[in-house]
């Protein structure tokens, strides 16, 4: 498979789209990570301020809210170029006008909402060939948040409830919008509990790298394979290709579920992982997370 000219920026949700002091609204993080956080490496990554950026809300059932929030966040950081795509079912996804719009555009953002109307409505479009093959063959940006990001992989979880993840058949996966091979992306990770969830997954599909996107924080891939955390938070890596042990196979269902050797890292701020050499590296980025003391 060719490596893609593209990048892939995959959020966990509830990225900071910054403060409103006349609305009295204050930064939820203890960093000020709206300045130098994820929608502004959205901005830089996509070319600048005056380079355009589609936000496509097909995945959320409040579009128009959204869709205006993310124009007031980008607005904050001096974007004058953005634009918003309501697509509500695949008649939507062929109109011409759309069709130009991501053919001409130098990112689009998939916001949050629910995965599976990402993957009923864009599979098999031209729409989303247009979008694959721009990123396989151009410097072109693709962002995409919660299910935005879950969505992003050829293996896609689409439903699991936490508190019962960890028994056999109560994760549901099925098949994404194909941008990436071997890994599975979960979002709201740790505020969500969704650890056992992913493991699952993975422990099903141990070809596949489970990498699991805390609230403000993603990870920027380049080349299909080089992933560098970014944001306030934490991205737990989950890696199953060393499991030496599961009891997946010979348990019925709603039975829970034993694994020897399951192999977890966490990536903070500027740390990354090589997909396909399953490593953890240090300093992929410029900067890791500042070491912070005597705060008070």
């Amino acid at each position: 498979m060719s490596i893609p000219k593209g990048k892939l920026i995959a959020i966990g949700g509830a990225e900071d789209k910054g403060a409103d002091l006349e609305k009295g609204e204050l930064f939820r993080y203890n960093l000020n990570f709206f300045e130098l956080g994820i929608l502004r490496r959205i901005v830089e990554e996509a070319g600048g301020p005056a380079a355009r950026i589609e936000v496509i809300t097909t995945a959320s059932t409040i579009p128009y809210e959204v869709g205006e929030n993310y124009m007031d966040a980008f607005g904050k950081i001096g974007c004058t170029n953005i634009g918003v795509i309501h697509i509500r079912n695949r008649e939507d996804a062929l109109r011409e006008e759309y069709i130009h719009r991501i053919s001409s555009c130098a990112c689009v953002l998939f916001s949050g909402g629910n995965q599976l109307r990402l993957t009923a409505i864009f599979g098999g479009t031209q729409f989303l060939s247009i979008i694959k093959k721009r990123y396989r063959e151009e410097y072109f940006i693709i962002a995409g948040t919660s299910a935005g990001a879950m969505a992003m992989s050829n293996t896609m979880i689409y439903e699991g409830n936490p508190t019962r993840a960890h028994l056999k058949g109560e994760v549901k996966i099925t098949t994404g919008l194909g941008l990436m091979d071997e890994v599975i992306f979960d979002s709201h990770f740790e505020k969500r509990g969704r650890f056992a969830r992913l493991a699952q997954a993975v422990s099903a599909n141990p070809s596949c790298i489970g990498i699991g996107l805390g609230e403000d924080t993603g990870m920027l891939i380049t080349e299909g394979n080089r992933m560098e955390a970014i944001g306030s938070g934490l991205v737990i890596i989950v890696d199953g290709h060393d499991i030496r042990y599961t009891n997946m196979a010979d348990i019925p269902e709603g039975n829970p579920l034993s694994i020897e050797n399951l192999k977890v890292h966490f990536c903070a701020k500027g740390n990354g992982y090589l997909v396909q050499e399953r490593k953890f590296v240090e300093l992929m980025g410029k900067t890791t997370t500042p070491v912070m003391t005597d705060v008070y």
